[in-house]
């Protein structure tokens, strides 16, 4: 005998589960009973595999709204591969129950994809392990340092040649981003790694792109969230503006001055406060960053964003300028 059809009650979602983004993507099957969105009793605890297949090993660093742990990926084990493992990054347990939490991580695979460039991290794939509720990123493992640990082991700063040699692919990889209309949104060094195979940008996480160049992502809002880094952020962050290039270039110059002398510009204060206690007044150029350099740097610097006219290709190019094509430069004018 034929099966009835479930009542059309029974298939009729809720107001909240239809507003959930990640409904369908925790859904066992199309006979399987509406999977609800994660809640503090849904959302189970992080097993020892996930979906399947990536063993997780330990730990390599928290923050934000989630962790990255490295993992080995059994399957690619399996077929032989010498170096199964691979990064994975999933929402803590507090933002994971949040109905779009899931929607936002997959915000962050979403742009990055969109990026092939040698200085910023390469994602893998997006997936869901359905038997404890949990969206997750696999990317590549970079092994290496990130600068706010560099910058513990040389708290003088860098000198000019190794500092140009991680400004210069930085700046690139932000300036490309920006390009693509990506905006990355945590600019600070803890994001920023000097990995085997040179600058890595990442940490996409508040990430955005920007209005009518990437058409598709939802805008979710990342207001509740609140998880600006108050030292690096921009003040229009702060004060609850959008993100913009802009703001990008302000927290890429805090790193770059930060390695250049060994102290952010304004004391890690919250830019809002620095700006309020004109801290802007005492800045001065870093010992090791070249003079011609710094006019560049300042105005990246600056609190409003109407006068931080320059942007990430720009920074980068007076970086990479030498004195002497300067002095050609003012000579042709």
């Amino acid at each position: 005998m034929t099966q009835l059809m479930p009542p059309l009650d029974d298939l009729l979602m809720s107001e909240e589960q239809a507003s959930n983004l990640t409904y369908f993507a925790f859904a066992k099957s199309h006979q399987a009973e509406p999977a609800l969105a994660p809640t503090r009793a849904s959302v189970g605890e992080l097993p020892d595999v996930l979906a399947g297949r990536y063993r997780i090993e330990r730990l390599l660093g928290a923050g934000g709204m989630g962790a990255v742990y490295r993992a080995r990926d059994l399957l690619s084990e399996q077929f032989g591969d010498p170096d199964p493992y691979i990064a994975l990054k999933i929402l803590s347990e507090e933002f994971a129950e949040s109905p779009d939490a899931s929607a936002l991580l997959y915000s962050e695979f979403a742009l990055t994809r969109r990026l092939r460039h040698n200085n910023v991290l390469r994602p893998h794939t997006f997936e869901v392990d359905t038997d404890c509720q949990r969206a997750f990123i696999t990317m590549e493992l970079m092994r290496g340092l990130t600068l706010d640990k560099l910058l513990c082991e040389r708290p003088l700063g860098l000198p000019w040649n190794e500092l140009r040699d991680i400004a210069l692919p930085l700046l690139d990889a932000l300036a490309y981003a920006h390009a693509r209309g990506v905006l990355h949104g945590d600019m600070k060094p803890s994001n920023v790694m000097l990995s085997e195979e040179g600058v890595r940008l990442f940490d996409f996480g508040l990430g955005q792109a920007e209005e009518g160049i990437l058409p598709g992502l939802p805008h979710l809002s990342r207001d509740r969230f609140n998880a600006w880094t108050p030292g690096y952020a921009a003040p229009e962050l702060l004060e609850g503006q959008p993100l913009s290039a802009s703001a990008d270039v302000y927290g890429v110059a805090c790193v770059l001055y930060e390695l250049a002398g060994g102290k952010h510009p304004f004391r890690r204060l919250p830019s809002t406060q620095a700006r309020d206690e004109h801290l802007e007044h005492e800045l001065h150029a870093p010992k090791n960053l070249p003079k011609h350099c710094w006019p560049a740097l300042r105005t990246a610097l600056a609190f409003d964003a109407a006068d931080r006219t320059i942007t990430a290709a720009q920074l980068r190019d007076a970086m990479g300028a030498t004195l002497s094509l300067l002095q050609r430069l003012r000579l042709r004018a």
